[in-house]
């Protein structure tokens, strides 16, 4: 594990001022047919293996930012506020389909939650329609990526750089030692109970509710939920160059760990309404927002210029958009 460097006291805080900154500003594959036994007069021919035919349009995406391609361009359909790419990984996975005009419909939209899925969202460039709405009984393939902002997500990591920050003030001034974690103690401070669990939990209630309307909906349809890309690597000491000492490595961890808790959440309710679920975050390993410019799939705190911090780039949806034709293919 490469050695971690923490910055002085002023650089500490300034780096964890800009982090938080930055956050602030972002808003059934079939059976094999058995081989036949070999003739006598030479040797058998193998039987082929059926390729599995995805399913036909029409297709309907559904979902957040991550699905929209916040910032990605070149942004396309109404309403702007949405904030859809024209490459996000729905459009990548309906060209590669060769489903376009009314065969697909993109209906996400960039800050969403649950309840946008069943009412209409406001958004600064005008209102989005229930999304739900694009469903019908000739619906054949959807895709939801949802959840993270009702489980407050992107204000969770607003928070961790800002309890760091606190603390690195705090210390400077000679208020005591410094917390291993004060992000993870703010969120569990009280009664112990973690309120990010909380919120992760209470989404799931709300999408168990979206997953069974979708199914009633457009009951032909075959049905994936798609998880989040990974944001943080295994290893949070290899966040030191990027970071810094604006979050503490145990306050990495923290944010693995509830990153996790909410794509098992997603699975476990993909599950339970017979849905499949694209694992986001087991294609992203090694293209966090602590890689290398070259092979991110996420952006970090100080984006490249024109893309959204913490969010996918170009690259992470090409990522997401095979992840999600390797399961709609098997």
């Amino acid at each position: 594990m490469p050695r971690r460097h923490p910055l002085p006291g002023r650089r500490r805080a300034a780096a964890a001022s800009a982090l938080a900154g930055l956050l602030l500003a972002a808003g059934c594959s079939g059976a094999v047919p058995a081989r036949p036994a070999p003739a006598p007069s030479g040797p058998a021919t193998p039987t082929p293996t059926p390729t599995p035919t995805p399913p036909p349009g029409p297709y309907v995406a559904l979902g957040d930012s991550y699905t929209s391609g916040l910032m990605i361009g070149p942004q396309t359909g109404e309403p702007k506020g949405c904030a859809r790419s024209a490459v996000n990984y729905p459009s990548l996975v309906a060209g590669a389909l060769g489903l376009a005009g009314a065969d697909f419909r993109d209906v996400s939209c960039s800050a969403a939650r649950t309840g946008d899925l069943t009412g209409t969202q406001r958004t600064d460039g005008g209102t989005n329609p229930p999304q739900l709405d694009a469903l019908s009984p000739a619906t054949r393939l959807v895709t939801l990526g949802i959840g993270g902002n009702d489980a407050g997500f992107v204000d969770v990591i607003t928070e961790c750089a800002r309890q760091n920050l606190v603390q690195s003030l705090m210390t400077g001034l000679g208020a005591g030692p410094a917390a291993a974690a004060p992000c993870r103690d703010h969120y569990t401070a009280g009664s112990g109970a973690d309120q990010v669990q909380r919120k992760v939990e209470a989404a799931g209630e709300q999408l168990a509710g979206v997953l069974r309307e979708a199914v009633r909906r457009a009951p032909q349809a075959r049905l994936y939920v798609v998880g989040y890309p990974a944001l943080l690597p295994a290893d949070p000491a290899a966040c030191a160059p990027v970071l810094g000492d604006a979050v503490t490595p145990a306050d990495l961890d923290f944010l693995a760990e509830k990153e996790q808790q909410l794509n098992a959440m997603l699975q476990r309710q993909a599950r339970a309404a017979g849905a499949g679920f694209v694992d986001a975050a087991a294609a992203s390993a090694g293209h966090d927002m602590c890689a290398g410019e070259q092979a991110r799939w996420v952006e970090p705190p100080a984006p490249a210029p024109g893309l959204a911090p913490v969010h996918p780039n170009a690259r992470g949806q090409q990522g997401m958009a095979q992840a999600v034709l390797k399961a709609v293919r098997q």
